[in-house]
């Protein structure tokens, strides 16, 4: 799950216990993994990318839409606004 805006509480509760241990979650690849999208190119591929496109920033749509849908090894699920969406990954997406 990866947000553009606003980080995740639950990764703000990981990120409590350290770099390490919260990296070495993303490394485990067994539980669902929270980051901000300025982190995008850092994580791995999963079977399902998450990408909250919760701010007004559109530079950080378009940053971080494209790495994501790279790492969405079958399913990329975004929410946000479709216009935002649609120029970062083509329209109709």
């Amino acid at each position: 799950m990866l947000t553009t805006g606003e980080q995740h509480p639950w990764a703000a509760h990981e990120l409590s216990f350290g770099e390490a241990a919260y990296w070495a979650q993303h490394d485990a690849g067994d539980d669902v993994f929270f980051a901000d999208a300025s982190f995008a190119e850092k994580a791995g591929s999963r079977p399902v990318v998450v990408v909250a496109v919760n701010d007004a920033d559109r530079t950080a749509a378009a940053r971080t839409l494209p790495v994501a849908r790279d790492r969405a090894a079958a399913l990329l699920i975004v929410c946000g606004d479709p216009q935002t969406i649609n120029s970062a990954l083509g329209a109709g997406v």
